[in-house]
């Protein structure tokens, strides 16, 4: 049988691939998706809609509740992040996240801003046992990730407000009730003025991180800089120079952003 229509299905498909797409469509299709029917749906056993929906959670793309349902995650309404641009931050920053995750010993991330969210585009992990994964890909609110409260930090704070109070942050689940904004616009307050900023358990229980606004040439904000630990270990970090550290290896990084314009 021929497909009508431009899409073609390849001559070689990879069928994992394709289940994990499928997946998708049906979480963004549906709005949920119960095990058994992933299962049914892919014509696969429980165990492998299973291993493929695990991906998904972990990749950002899927969440699930405690009823064991799963929903679309961040990452699948998440809009391009400029990907020309994105590349060269990512290439240009490589070498310097590793030789500040080897100096600390701990993950580092490299993030840029997407409307309310934070997008990781990189990780170089730590070489503990005990270590932050990677973040590559994922989507995170911008108003808990510490590089993307640093990132808000930098922009105008009337822009900020009508941002997380827009209808868009309230279909993400970003938007900030206005009891609680004016808490919310003086840590981004006391961010601008100390140059870095702190999530403790913000966006995952038992991770702490902290982060910095990176700049290029011009001045303008284009993404952020985390180290992110797990919690016990983040004070003592902190109290031996985390924030030299980083301060040093975000200058040396932004040399070379403002050396290599988009």
């Amino acid at each position: 049988m021929q497909n009508l229509g431009s899409q073609k299905k390849p001559m070689y498909p990879i069928e994992a691939v394709d289940n994990a797409l499928r997946l998708l469509q049906l979480l963004r299709d549906g709005g949920s998706l119960r095990l058994k029917d992933a299962a049914a749906e892919l014509d696969v056993a429980p165990s492998t809609a299973h291993r493929l929906l695990a991906m998904l959670v972990y990749r950002g793309f899927a969440v699930q509740d405690e009823s064991r349902m799963y929903y679309p995650g961040a990452a699948i309404g998440a809009g391009p992040a400029g990907l020309g641009w994105t590349r060269l931050l990512r290439m240009v920053a490589q070498p310097h996240m590793e030789v500040l995750s080897a100096r600390v010993n701990e993950t580092v991330n490299l993030m840029v801003r997407v409307g309310t969210k934070v997008r990781f585009l990189s990780t170089v992990e730590g070489s503990n046992a005990l270590r932050v994964g990677d973040r590559q890909g994922s989507v995170m609110p911008a108003s808990k990730a510490s590089g993307g409260k640093a990132i808000l930090a930098e922009l105008d704070p009337e822009m900020v407000r009508k941002l997380f109070n827009s209808g868009t942050a309230e279909i993400s689940g970003d938007s900030i009730p206005a009891q609680e904004y004016a808490a919310f616009a003086h840590e981004l307050d006391a961010v601008r003025r100390r140059g870095f900023a702190a999530n403790f358990e913000g966006t995952e229980e038992g991770i702490s991180a902290l982060g910095m606004a990176l700049h290029n040439g011009k001045g303008e904000v284009v993404g952020a800089l985390s180290v992110a630990t797990p919690v016990t270990r983040f004070r003592p970090l902190f109290d031996t120079g985390l924030v030299q550290v980083m301060t040093e290896t975000k200058r040396q990084l932004e040399g070379d952003i403002a050396a290599n314009p988009a």
